[in-house]
């Protein structure tokens, strides 16, 4: 498991604020998910029906989780290949090398993988004198610069192209120094001709999953790159990696969620490449694996089965909720501090290391309600985000200053008189200080807000008091 700093939250957004080059690749995210996600959706005029379909299927399953997997491992099995059930992160590590160590294998290429950065699965490998080498295009860039995804589908969305034409020149020591690497498409093909040799000397391909299908016992993955293809189709051994929410009932079922899916993440009707993987390769078969995997990773999910916090077990891995995120817009996904960021990244996290290492991280909100208001399975992530604030204040993790505020701000409400008195002497006070303007500008008790924003100022009286002035009219 990788290092969590989620409990650092707060000094980790400062640092992201103040990464010129983080702020300029930010910037691209309106363009590139946004707006074609608004497009797309735009074309669709059953949008909205397929994703209250999308979310019934997703409610079903996790309403009849073990039925579903038993069936899936029963049709994998049936088509000659295994499943392997891990509880922990440690399971699952330990699932992997033993595969590897069966395949005498020396190099692993791997597709984008969000579990596998969850369980920690390349430094495990390469602690075990085997080398993982991520192929998707934004994975392979972090590799190289030692750094971890900060998005769930643009892994290396927080980097810029000049800071990738800087770590291939750095990295790839046998080319050219003097080569151009002033355009994507080249830093691109440059990427390909690296990861050939790779694809071709691989004793095991590990991907992630999309989705299981229980009836059929396939693995379906989802890319623009063809990585995936590769990573499957060419080693003698192939490992499904993903995690027990991720089966859907029939390829039916599948189909609606896909429509949704492509929409949602990058704006397309659907992703160059869908791929739908069934055991090993049969007699007959061109390519394909010798041998077929899959392993499916608890680590903490079921115990939130049947629970308020159920419906975040819904999430498709979309990332819409990131994209369309004020705050993830300003730091970007690395100050979250662990695998999963954004607003869907601030309910899992603390669910799977504990609010006493995520505690700031449900804070990390604005409550507008633009996650939910975009999510495809309609999770409801402002609701959950303050049921997670309820718990980590009952757990005794807010700061003795909050805890203060809020003691102060409960003792006054449950006295409507006294609440309504310092109400109205506030709302006067502020409306003075903003004068003309109708803003403030310094404010010690809303430092936060007035070092970089002016506070908008109160128009004079409480709404309570405009309300009975305007029923005495």
């Amino acid at each position: 498991m990788s290092t969590i700093t989620s409990a650092r939250f707060g000094e980790n957004a400062r640092a992201a604020l103040a990464d010129k080059q983080l702020q300029v690749a930010l910037g691209h995210v309106r363009i590139n998910f946004i707006e074609k996600r608004a497009k797309a959706i735009a074309a669709l005029p059953e949008f909205d029906a397929l994703r209250d379909a999308a979310r019934d299927i997703r409610d079903h399953v996790l309403n009849h989780l073990d039925l579903y997997l038993e069936r899936f491992e029963a049709k994998v099995i049936e088509h000659g290949g295994q499943v392997h059930w891990c509880a922990s992160a440690e399971d699952a590590r330990a699932t992997i090398l033993s595969i590897c160590r069966e395949a005498d294998a020396k190099t692993v290429t791997k597709g984008k993988t969000m579990i596998g950065e969850e369980i920690g699965i390349n430094d495990f490998l390469a602690a075990n004198d085997i080398v993982p080498v991520e192929t998707d295009l934004g994975e392979y860039i972090i590799q190289l610069r030692g750094e971890t995804p900060s998005h769930l589908i643009a892994p290396a969305i927080h980097v810029t192209k000049n800071q990738v034409s800087d770590t291939f020149r750095t990295h790839h020591t046998d080319l050219d120094p003097m080569r151009s690497l002033e355009e994507p498409q080249t830093l691109l093909a440059e990427a390909r001709d690296k990861l050939r040799s790779k694809f071709l000397a691989a004793d095991v391909g590990i991907t992630g999953a999309n989705f299981l299908i229980a009836a059929t016992g396939q693995g379906v993955i989802v890319t623009n790159e063809g990585n995936g293809d590769l990573t499957q189709t060419l080693p003698k051994t192939q490992i499904v990696l993903a995690s027990i929410e991720k089966i859907a009932p029939t390829l039916e079922d599948a189909s609606v969620l896909l429509r949704v899916l492509a929409r949602s993440a990058t704006g397309q009707e659907m992703s160059v490449y869908t791929s739908f993987t069934t055991g090993p390769r049969r007699a007959g078969d061109l390519d394909g694996p010798e041998n077929f995997h899959v392993v499916i990773v608890d680590n903490g999910r079921s115990q939130y089965l049947g629970t308020e916090f159920q419906p975040m077990l819904r999430c498709i891995r979309c990332a819409a909720c990131l994209n369309h995120c004020p705050v993830y817009q300003a730091v970007g996904g690395h100050a979250y501090g662990w695998v999963y960021s954004g607003p869907i990244g601030a309910i899992l996290t603390p669910a799977l290391v504990g609010i006493d290492r995520a505690s700031p991280l449900p804070e990390a909100s604005s409550l507008c309600g633009r996650c939910e208001q975009v999510c495809p399975v309609r999770i409801p992530i402002p609701s959950l985000l303050r049921r997670w604030r309820e718990v980590s204040f009952a757990d005794g993790h807010s700061g003795s200053r909050a805890r203060l505020a809020i003691r102060l701000w409960a003792f006054a409400a449950r006295r409507p008189l006294l609440y309504r008195g310092a109400s109205a002497m506030a709302a006067r006070l502020m409306s003075l200080v903003g004068g003309k303007r109708g803003r403030i500008r310094h404010m010690p008790l809303a430092a936060g807000w007035t070092d970089i924003r002016d506070l908008p100022a109160p128009a004079g009286r409480t709404f309570m008091a405009q309300w009975a002035r305007a029923k005495g009219d």
